[in-house]
């Protein structure tokens, strides 16, 4: 009787033997938590298909921040709900709106956080697309201009990096430019350069209010069915100034991940999207399978594909695991 003289399973015989030979390490350090920012004080709502996830003021804002930084999370990202709405989206111009106010708290807080910004409209404009409406349609180079004041906004507040997610073209050399001539020729773009038109945004349009009022985002967000335009799309982005880019949502567009990192040498992000959040979550709730190990899975998927930093919503209970 022959046997192999190849044994693969020698080396999954323990824990510490596939620990000592794992090829991806997943670790706290690549995550970046998203929070939902509203008005007022001391309120804390839950979004109704996010469990676990919340709309908070600023003050409570600050408290998710603490425990974000105690569990070796090394960043935020932030999402705003205004007080008002307007066709053009102005109030997220403004010195004292809530993303603003929430940057200023966490800076007063002292805490150790790199604090990024999400860049678009859709959550300011009572229409809910991402860039200014003209003739009934969204107006690529008449939102450039918004969206360069918002991330000049978010830099003299004291945010880290800026990320535009609208998907207008142009938008990253229009943002790079403005914070160049206001001397933040230092500051970051994460640039959502391939951000897919996707089913997998419900929840979070429920936790930012910011689901379109008519139509979809298809003319601006890419096809699902295309990979190498997110190829196109990144080129674009990085020639015209962003440092990091970013592919949305992850699960569905593992391959574009792994082809964005292995043909550009920049740190590449993954959003690991709301829906891909409450999925797990419903499927748990339902004892349909085992919480901690599917998330943990995922985002080691993620993290194979290529991707070495991590948007999500798991990110604190996936830090308590794997400490």
């Amino acid at each position: 009787m022959s046997f192999p003289i190849h044994r693969p399973r020698r080396l999954r015989q323990t824990e510490l033997l596939r620990t000592l030979v794992r090829e991806t390490r997943l670790s706290p350090a690549s995550f970046v938590y998203p929070l939902f920012v509203c008005p007022g004080s001391n309120i804390r709502q839950e979004v109704g298909s996010m469990p676990g996830v919340f709309q908070q003021s600023a003050d409570r804002i600050v408290e998710d921040c603490r425990e974000v930084e105690s569990l070796g999370i090394p960043g935020v990202i932030l999402f705003g709900l205004p007080e008002s709405k307007d066709p053009r989206g102005v109030s997220s111009l403004q010195k004292d709106g809530v993303v603003q106010r929430a940057i200023e708290a966490i800076r007063k807080a002292k805490l150790n956080l790199v604090v990024i910004t999400d860049v678009c409209l859709c959550e300011y404009t009572d229409h809910g697309h991402c860039g200014v409406i003209e003739n009934g349609k969204v107006s690529n180079d008449a939102t450039l201009e918004i969206l360069a004041e918002q991330s000049l906004s978010h830099a003299r507040a004291g945010a880290d990096i800026v990320a535009p997610s609208d998907m207008m073209d142009g938008r990253v050399a229009a943002i790079r430019k403005r914070l160049d001539e206001n001397s933040f020729q230092d500051l970051p773009i994460l640039s959502y350069a391939a951000k897919y038109c996707s089913g997998f945004y419900g929840p979070f349009r429920e936790a930012a209010d910011s689901a379109p009022q008519f139509g979809d985002r298809r003319s601006y967000q890419m096809d699902p069915a295309n990979s190498s335009e997110a190829l196109k799309e990144v080129a674009l982005d990085l020639e015209e100034g962003a440092d990091m880019i970013m592919v949305k949502p992850a699960l569905p567009y593992l391959d574009v991940i792994c082809r964005v990192s292995q043909e550009f040498h920049v740190p590449v992000a993954a959003y690991n999207v709301s829906g891909e959040y409450s999925m797990v979550k419903a499927a748990a709730q339902n004892l349909w399978l085992d919480e901690k190990r599917v998330v943990l899975e995922i985002l080691t998927g993620i993290q194979r594909a290529g991707a070495s930093i991590i948007l999500t919503y798991h990110a604190k209970d996936a830090a308590r695991w794997l400490k």
